[in-house]
């Protein structure tokens, strides 16, 4: 059971019992669930019971009664404790199988893994400045709250600069409607998107006017160019790249994330298949492409049964793979592309850390095992999370740097 499922499972168990006239109070739109911190109880926490507490005219630790005896019933669910004042903490069943859940989710939606359709009701329009971040800002909100299933349009106060188009945004009309897209600080005087194209290139430009929150000041210099680890981008980038090396370096071997070794079973003929082709996406729909440039469905070879061996630093990174698209959901509500950025530099440091720690390849003479696939298998997601992501912020994920 992932993070969304649990979520999931809490909304439905609210519903039932508002239907069953357990509870008397409105049905949220979603329920909240987070990793248990530290010295906690369980893997995951709510405090949905103490949300619905005033609605319902009861004690916040009598709704979390009401909310544990229904979710503890479902499929996936070891144990569910009522913690301080109604917090719900919730153990999971297996966690193996919600590890291999995790991965199947990232295998069955690539690039597009994240996306939900939790803004389909939603009609929007976003009305921005005549100013090159407002653009981008506008442009990359526009690509969350699509991947959220919302309708979107985007208008510009003054007629567009034909730069713009060379930044990977579009703006659908001009003019000023009732709401505006507000709370961003803009580049100082004389940064135009021309400017920027020149000095940075499209990427740099987008990460460097995305990665800070819309109210602090763009970081727009020379550092956003650095092929080092002291600059995010590059890591994010260099970890995207890194983890498609090693399914290319897999493939040499003789093997892949979802199937036995081939040194092992795989008759001569298959030993030179081509590498599991996760980061091949093909677009779900043109519409989708168009807003969601190199965004679509991929292919991520699944691991092929047994034990999966998250531990140490693997652990990390899987819980900041399960939390990614809680991440992009946010993201979309609160107009919060830097929230996008920052879990992508989380999830490239998670990355490297495992990477060092548990390496998906086999060295030397070392033959490949049920634990280089299971790796292998964690690589590959990460990097299918890293390259979503960067789509949804119109940053292009290389495959080598």
């Amino acid at each position: 059971m992932t993070p969304a499922d649990l979520s999931r499972t809490v909304l439905h168990a609210v519903r039932r019992a508002v239907d069953e006239d357990a509870l008397r109070a409105p049905v949220p739109a979603r329920v909240r669930v987070e990793r248990t911190r530290p010295g906690g109880s369980g893997d995951y926490a709510c405090a949905v019971a103490l949300q619905l507490a005033g609605p319902a005219a009861l004690p916040a630790l009598e709704v979390a009664a009401i909310l544990r005896d229904r979710v503890a019933a479902e499929p996936g669910v070891g144990r569910v404790e009522i913690t301080g004042p109604g917090f719900l903490s919730f153990t999971l069943d297996a966690p193996a199988a919600g590890d291999r859940a995790v991965l199947d989710a990232v295998r069955e939606q690539g690039l597009a893994y994240g996306h939900g359709d939790a803004l389909r009701e939603e009609v929007l329009q976003f009305h921005h400045a005549r100013e090159v971040r407002a653009a981008v800002t506008a442009d990359a909100v526009r690509r969350l709250v699509v991947a959220q299933g919302a309708r979107v349009r985007v208008s510009c106060e003054e007629t567009s600069d034909p730069d713009w188009v060379r930044l990977g945004v579009t703006v659908d009309a001009h003019g000023t409607p009732p709401v505006p897209l507000t709370g961003i600080r803009p580049v100082p005087a004389g940064v135009t998107a021309g400017e920027l194209l020149e000095r940075l290139g499209p990427d740099a430009a987008r990460w460097g006017l995305l990665r800070p929150a819309g109210h602090d000041r763009a970081a727009l210099g020379p550092e956003l160019l650095v092929q080092g680890e002291a600059n995010p981008l590059f890591r994010v980038r260099y970890a995207h790249a890194r983890a498609r090396a090693l399914t290319r370096g897999a493939a040499l071997l003789g093997f892949t994330a979802g199937h036995a070794p081939y040194a092992e079973t795989a008759p001569d003929s298959e030993r030179h298949a081509g590498p599991a082709p996760y980061a091949q996406p093909v677009p779900d729909s043109e519409s989708h492409a168009q807003h969601t440039p190199g965004a679509g469905r991929a292919q991520l070879a699944p691991y092929g049964g047994g034990p999966l061996p998250y531990d140490g630093a693997a652990r990390p990174l899987l819980d900041l793979i399960a939390d990614h698209p809680g991440v992009l959901l946010a993201a979309a509500r609160h107009r919060a592309p830097d929230r996008v950025a920052r879990q992508l530099e989380a999830v490239a440091h998670a990355f490297f850390d495992f990477h060092d720690s548990c390496p998906p390849l086999p060295a030397g003479d070392e033959k490949p095992s049920a634990a280089h696939r299971a790796r292998l298998a964690l690589a590959e997601a990460a990097g299918t999370v890293l390259a979503g992501g960067l789509s949804l912020l119109g940053i292009r994920a290389p495959e080598h740097l």
